[in-house]
């Protein structure tokens, strides 16, 4: 008969002590889902970046108001009319307080008796208003209203959402024909309806804004939650007899945070444009009051003259709905559990 093949401690290498804890050790930090999503949202520079702009701006936009005096906004000075930029200690022509007339440059703030210790870092428009000033508050116009179609997005577009999802049914067959109804209706006629009964300004954008704005947010909200009811800590929660509003606020919400982030990161500049647009083609805001889109309107009359008048709004309004979209690309990639690495 063949020897039994006895196997003892002997016959095993072991392994040593040093390498048996390090093969125990957990390879990767444990992190929460948002912990994670900042980590990959910090590894994206452009989302990174946009997102230091934005804080910036709005740091701006807020935070210098009440050092700006109001009645310079709308009061004009004829003596100080289109003059250039002119920063202190900066040689470059055009930053100087010098414009090119008929190819040569002039010195504007002598030719009108400008005193020295008066400049304007961005210049003057036609009425003597400093660009610098008006464009901080056109800013913080567009702003607010981001803001206000942000708070539509968030309540309005949520709610509807969940509630038509949750349902189901002939409830949310009425839900949804109501959304392609309003859906159907071009912003710009709802806001020419809202003139007939509100002046132009700041109430007929936001009644535009409020009436149509949160039906994307609503459609995407009651896509996910279709899907979201049939999972199996949905149906025990039912089951256990939670309320629909229970079960909406701990287990829907939370798992439609991600969709609710990225979307209103798309809403912000989409409302900021809609703002611009308006303001622009007369139906917005109006002067004397100001806001990019106004600054637009008054910069492309002399922009074959003095096209700063129009460079400087268009470039912030630019660098705000890149750094939004940017940033909501980056969080899109954030909270997309399929990049993750």
């Amino acid at each position: 008969m063949e020897e039994k093949l006895k196997l003892g401690p002997e016959n095993f290498e072991a392994l040593p002590k040093a390498e048996e804890l390090d093969n125990e050790k957990i390879a990767a930090p444990s992190l929460t889902f948002v912990q994670d999503a900042w980590r990959r949202l910090k590894m994206n520079k452009g989302a990174l970046i946009s997102f230091i702009i934005i804080v910036l701006m709005i740091i701006i936009s807020f935070g210098s108001t009440p050092f700006i005096n109001h009645d310079s906004l709308v009061k004009s000075a004829p003596k100080y009319a289109n003059l250039p930029a002119k920063i202190p200690g900066v040689p470059i022509n055009g930053l100087n307080g010098k414009l090119k007339v008929s190819g040569e440059w002039v010195d504007e703030y002598k030719q009108n008796n400008v005193p020295d210790n008066k400049y304007f870092v961005l210049g003057t428009d036609y009425l003597g208003h400093s660009l610098a000033e008006r464009i901080i508050y056109g800013t913080k116009i567009s702003l607010i209203v981001a803001l206000v179609a942000t708070f539509f997005d968030l309540t309005l577009g949520v709610a509807y959402g969940i509630v038509s999802g949750w349902r189901g049914g002939r409830v949310d067959n009425v839900m949804q024909r109501i959304i392609e109804i309003i859906s159907s209706i071009p912003s710009l006629v709802i806001v020419v309806l809202m003139l007939i009964v509100l002046k132009p300004g700041m109430t007929s954008i936001i009644a535009a804004i409020a009436i149509s704005s949160w039906t994307t947010m609503a459609r995407m909200i009651r896509a996910e939650t279709l899907q979201l009811k049939s999972q199996e800590y949905v149906l025990a929660a039912r089951t256990l007899g939670e309320s629909p509003w229970k079960i909406a606020w701990k287990h829907l919400v939370p798992n439609l945070s991600s969709i609710i982030i990225i979307q209103t990161m798309y809403t912000i500049p989409t409302a900021i444009f809609f703002e611009a647009f308006l303001s622009f083609i007369g139906i917005g805001i109006s002067a004397p009051q100001t806001s990019l889109g106004v600054l637009l309107n008054d910069g492309q009359k002399n922009f074959q003259f003095l096209p700063y008048q129009m460079w400087y709004p268009a470039i912030v309004l630019c660098v705000l709905m890149i750094a939004f979209n940017l940033l909501g690309d980056g969080l899109r990639d954030a909270f997309d559990p399929k990049t993750r690495r």
